[in-house]
């Protein structure tokens, strides 16, 4: 996550945002920022991960001080249980040395999948994780911000406590561009591999042609059909928040193949992909010709060193949120 952090240091500084590509959307900004001044965003390595010789947190913020009166933005990856304690425990002391806010940048909500229960005795862990973010101690201005990107069901947010601000962003606009780049884009449709997905992006694609699948029984086995819109000749891509093994999203474009698209491509917000499963896209007999991923987890630049694997880096869209409100005067 250090080279996301030091890209967005760079491309704040520079004002280049992906939603400000546009004339009218750049004189926009360039109103705004006159009214108020962008600030210098600063990018400091002042933690010691350190750990005790039992394994637990031995943690040092160098400079504490300087913070003190400073808006902190706080970049974390809660990519797995090891990471999460040490860094809620930086998290709980930031406010208690008079930062005048805090932010924090939470690109991957790692148990936002495990957010309701249908059997008596599961355990939401969404909530869990929630609650505890929940217990960052106010700074001098007011509550923290966590700010999490495509999070697995928007109704997530009332989670949170009112002691906190979840604000839940968007990477699609990073799709939405590299769509726009396309050779054969006026023959491109979108498809969600669930009715989850479909609920959850289909209003951010309104002039393409969509098509879900579903998973259904057939006998004891559940597989991979078109539920409804039709892949023929079309370029299909498959789009959802995360992925984990990826098999029913191979699943998905086998079937879109055998429905006749001429070809698929994938793109996923979170390329959770544990045991290396993500091996299973680059020597298969589905083949996707692109599958577009963020670097919201550390594992991913190393994965988009493999075909059809393609980086879209966060750092467009975080910068533009951070220039759009945190970083005015």
């Amino acid at each position: 996550m250090e080279q996301l952090a030091q890209d967005i240091k760079t491309r704040c500084f520079e004002g280049r945002c992906v939603s400000r590509e546009s004339a009218e959307r750049r004189q926009d900004y360039e109103r705004e920022t006159k009214r108020h001044p962008v600030r210098k965003l600063e990018y400091r390595r002042s933690i010691e991960w350190k750990k005790f010789p039992d394994g637990f947190p031995n943690l040092f913020i160098e400079d504490v001080k300087k913070m003190a009166g400073k808006d902190v933005i706080f970049l974390g990856s809660f990519h797995s249980p090891d990471v999460i304690f040490e860094q809620l425990s930086v998290l709980y002391a930031i406010p208690r040395y008079l930062a005048k806010s805090l932010t924090f940048i939470l690109p991957y909500f790692p148990t936002a999948t495990m957010e309701r229960i249908e059997t008596e005795g599961e355990v939401a862990t969404a909530k869990t994780l929630a609650t505890m973010l929940s217990s960052i101690p106010s700074a001098a201005r007011g509550p923290p911000h966590i700010m999490v990107f495509d999070i697995h069901a928007l109704q997530e947010r009332f989670y949170f406590s009112h002691t906190v601000i979840p604000r839940l962003e968007s990477a699609i606009p990073l799709l939405q561009r590299e769509i726009q780049s396309l050779p054969d884009q006026d023959t491109i449709s979108i498809a969600f591999p669930d009715d989850g997905a479909f609920k959850r992006f289909h209003r951010m694609f309104p002039d393409f042609n969509t098509i879900i699948c579903a998973k259904v029984r057939d006998g004891k086995k559940r597989i991979v059909t078109v539920k409804d819109g039709d892949p023929k000749g079309q370029h299909v891509i498959i789009v959802d928040d995360l992925v984990m093994t990826g098999g029913t999203l191979k699943q998905c474009g086998k079937v879109l193949l055998e429905k006749g698209a001429m070809g698929i491509s994938a793109y996923v917000t979170h390329p959770v992909f544990p045991q290396e499963s993500w091996q299973k896209f680059t020597d298969s007999d589905v083949k996707f010709d692109n599958f577009w991923i963020t670097d919201s987890l550390p594992h991913a630049r190393d994965i988009a060193q493999h075909p059809p694997f393609k980086l879209l880096s966060l750092c467009d869209v975080i910068a533009d949120t951070l220039l759009g409100f945190d970083l005015l005067q």
